[in-house]
């Protein structure tokens, strides 16, 4: 550790004293047996964010991927976060890839996995989140993220089909078409196959919405290896077909070169700090291109207020985190929103949307 990093909680010295995917799961049953500590609460007005027809407390989140399969959400709420999003969640149960497949690179605070849509599927993922609007939610907002089996043959399909489901049961919803870990799902992102996905996935959003209910968000999150003329294509698809939002970003396949860590070379994403400046820049060139006509969420190594306040200031109305959990345990959010708050403040906003995009200026 350099002598500016921040030491581990001793919640995380513990857990990384087993194989990180062992730790994600204790960290999880923990987490169901309701044995990880709240925080304070903390509500600070300045912090509420209205995006498209929901009322976040914060506009910080938990980006999908650590809950794959909704067991969780409300525990992860109770931690501070604005919003959390569950999945990426496949129609039919599948495996994932072989383990090893999740590495720490501790020295750079960063984390490479490649699960490869591990799911139970979408079935019991479905239950749960009908259960908890059953028993009525804890407060907070819930999202559901999709994703396609890797051995389909009509990838399209799989979308529709958790769209179709899951359109009555989660806040808002998110096509995955941007994980490095399923093969050819990030040829996905290329302009008419985007452009098809997002119009079939929309038209079974509105299908599966009854008449007169609310119809979810609708979102697709994407990845920050992207040219400059793929950020004009998505941006321009995603107009025109009239999706609700857009993800910047997902893991990267890059390796920079200041990675220290004996795992860097392992394949798969790498998330975390060395993930930041990347989809920082991604999520500033969306912002340039969409103008404000489309909102963003900026994803990919926030794990302080500065760093969030910094997508905030980039175009991104809302911000997701998770590998940044990884080293600084579940009282991170709490203090990453009581820094958010301040810094609005100190800058003479009074709301986060004030704040949105005024980097660009």
């Amino acid at each position: 550790m350099n002598e500016n990093e921040t030491p581990l909680p001793w919640s995380q010295r513990l857990l990384h004293r087993f194989d990180p995917e062992a730790a994600h799961r204790i960290a999880l049953l923990a987490l169901r047996l309701g044995l990880v500590p709240r925080p304070e609460p903390f509500d600070d007005p300045v912090l509420h964010a209205r995006v498209w027809d929901l009322e976040f407390r914060s506009p910080v989140g938990l980006a999908a991927g650590f809950d794959k399969d909704a067991e969780v959400v409300d525990a992860m709420l109770g931690l501070g976060f604005g919003f959390v999003e569950a999945g990426s969640v496949t129609p039919r149960p599948q495996p994932g890839n072989p383990a090893p497949r999740l590495f720490r690179l501790a020295e750079d605070r960063g984390v490479i996995n490649r699960f490869g849509f591990n799911s139970r599927g979408l079935a019991p993922y479905a239950a749960r989140l009908r259960a908890r609007r059953v028993r009525g939610p804890a407060g907070g907002i819930v999202g559901a993220n999709v994703g396609r089996n890797r051995d389909s043959a009509d990838g399209v399909a799989d979308y529709v089909a958790g769209v179709r489901v899951l359109a009555g049961l989660a806040d808002y919803l998110v096509c995955n078409i941007s994980s490095p870990n399923t093969p050819g799902l990030r040829a996905m992102q290329q302009r008419e196959v985007i452009a098809e996905l997002l119009a079939r996935v929309i038209a079974a959003r509105d299908e599966a919405t009854p008449p007169g209910a609310r119809r979810p968000p609708l979102l697709a999150k994407v990845g920050p290896d992207l040219s400059a003329s793929m950020v004009e294509d998505i941006a321009e698809v995603a107009l025109a077909t009239g999706v609700d939002g857009l993800i910047v970003g997902n893991t990267t396949i890059d390796r920079p070169a200041t990675l220290r860590s004996r795992h860097a070379a392992e394949a798969g994403g790498l998330s975390g700090a060395p993930l930041l400046g990347k989809a920082d820049a991604c999520l500033e060139a969306f912002a340039r291109v969409l103008r404000g006509r489309l909102p963003i969420v900026g994803c990919g190594g926030v794990s302080t207020g500065e760093q969030a306040y910094g997508k905030i200031r980039a175009g991104a109305s809302l911000v997701q985190l998770y590998s940044a959990l990884v080293y600084g345990g579940p009282g991170l959010v709490a203090t990453i929103n009581r820094d958010l708050a301040a810094r609005l403040r100190r800058d003479g906003f009074s709301s986060v949307s004030e704040a949105v995009g005024s980097g660009l200026r």
